[in-house]
């Protein structure tokens, strides 16, 4: 370890050695268990005697900031606290700018930091426990292999090519988009490439169309770029397309699985979409966040394979499907703004991890995402089918299933009677995570009720669950 440590002239050297040192400690620098040169080696670093820099030494442990080990060397003492300078904070000339960024609102994170309910039926979460971890392992130790035999320094910001053609087939053949590889971009999860889509696209002041309710994350960062936030109303078709205002550049939608309610949107719904944003030339964002899981009937396919124009972009996620913490996702974009996206995500952070990238083609390539997306299937509809039930018989006093056939989450509309803010208080007390809708919406009238995700929650953790929130319900009577 290289101190910095500068020494005046050659008189009094240990005293100089010493107040810097003790200096660098009280301002927390040196950090408590941190372990200091040998003498002998600072000594030489410093170009003075081993006598001076052990004198130095011997003063700060006198003083109980430094303690030494028989064997192991010299630490700062863990017991002291830090001493943090009180530096007087000059105003930054961007102090406002900073100030808007701090206040946005980031609803899901600040729920996802909670510490989890026994019974959790939080949204967005997917159970590890189906994860194939061995299969997994077996790929990155490839994708490692490679990368160790592996040249070029720099990669393409778009993305590996192996896997934009992976991406590219899954989804052709899992959700009906049209695309190549070419048309694929990688990200760091879906939420850069909402980033990356929306920096390209909005300036200041610029109009912005998003369902309402709808996903926090989105709406956040859309106003921080400075839009001018449109929030549309959803009924049970979905958006309500003849509200889009004019002038309108960017409309965001989750067509497939409406985020939060569940309900699809309609093909009237999605014609006349696809017809509003040809008329503005407006670019539609089709957020299709989980929607390989679809329990009945066939299912619509993306709202991006009816596009003959140019104007949808398709994000989706891996962090769903399979790990949150893999924060791997894609953008198939139209060839008029993925030239500048590209650039957008180097100049943001060159390109996504190679391993991972590697890793997640081997993985998709061999099967396995199919036969994990398979075999969560199977799961996730026996737990879906539990909670339906439960809602349909002695749960439905209160609570009402929204028509919903995709995803891992479902959402339940409470009775005017039921005060959701006191239901899910009092749930957590009996360790039943439950989760409102209100924090979803913005400015259309809240429709109280529930989120309720499946993907965390095991099937023989619901009824439990549930006997819990309806013996709750029944004292709020």
């Amino acid at each position: 370890m290289e101190l910095h440590i500068r020494l005046q002239g050659r008189k009094g050297l240990a005293d100089q050695l010493y107040q810097q040192l003790r200096a660098s400690i009280d301002s927390g620098h040196l950090a408590a268990g941190t372990q200091l040169p040998p003498t002998r080696l600072l000594a030489e670093q410093l170009g003075v005697s081993r006598k001076t820099v052990a004198e130095a030494y011997s003063r700060l442990t006198y003083d109980n900031l430094l303690s030494g080990v028989v064997g192991r060397g010299t630490f700062v003492t863990p017991q002291r606290p830090l001493q943090a300078i009180q530096a007087q904070a000059i105003p930054l000339a961007a102090a406002a700018s900073v100030a808007r960024w701090q206040q946005r609102a980031t609803v899901l994170s600040q729920s996802a930091l909670q510490t989890p309910s026994r019974y959790d039926f939080v949204g967005g979460a997917s159970s590890k426990a189906q994860f194939p971890f061995d299969q997994w392992r077996s790929c990155l130790q490839y994708a490692l292999r490679r990368s160790q035999r592996h040249t070029q320094r720099q990669f393409d910001a778009q993305g590996l090519p192996e896997l934009r053609e992976a991406i590219a087939h899954h989804i052709a053949f899992a959700r009906g988009v049209h695309c190549s590889a070419a048309d694929v971009m990688v990200c760091n999860g879906a939420q850069q490439a909402l980033d990356l889509i929306a920096r390209v696209l909005i300036e200041p002041g610029c109009q912005v169309a998003m369902e309402d309710p709808g996903y926090p994350p989105a709406r956040q960062l859309f106003l921080a770029l400075g839009a001018h936030l449109q929030s549309v109303p959803v009924d049970d078709e979905g958006l309500c397309v003849e509200q889009i205002a004019d002038g309108t550049r960017l409309i965001y939608v989750t067509p497939s699985h409406q985020f939060p309610l569940g309900m699809p949107m309609s093909e009237r719904r999605r014609t006349a979409l696809l017809a509003r944003a040809a008329e503005l030339g407006a670019l539609i964002i089709e957020d299709d966040y989980d929607c390989e899981f679809r329990y009945q009937g066939p299912g619509s396919d993306a709202l991006q394979r009816l596009d003959r124009h140019g104007l949808v972009a398709y994000v989706g996620t891996f962090s769903k499907t399979l790990l949150s913490e893999l924060r791997l996702g894609y953008a198939v974009l139209p060839a008029s703004v993925l030239r500048a996206a590209c650039v957008a995500k180097h100049l943001t952070d060159w390109h996504s991890p190679s391993v991972q990238q590697w890793a997640l083609a081997r993985f998709i390539s061999e099967g396995h995402l199919n036969k994990h997306i398979r075999r969560c299937h199977e799961v996730y509809s026996a737990r879906r089918e539990r909670i339906l039930a439960r809602l349909s018989s002695d749960l439905a006093p209160w609570l009402t299933a929204v028509p919903a056939n995709a995803g891992f989450h479902l959402s339940a509309l409470a009775s005017p009677e039921v005060d959701v803010d006191l239901l899910v208080s009092l749930a957590r007390k009996v360790e039943v995570g439950l989760y409102s809708l209100a924090p979803f919406y913005s400015e259309a009238p809240v429709r109280p009720g529930l989120l309720l995700g499946f993907g965390a929650i095991e099937l023989l953790d619901i009824d439990t669950a549930l006997d819990r929130v309806r013996d709750t319900l029944q004292g709020l009577s």
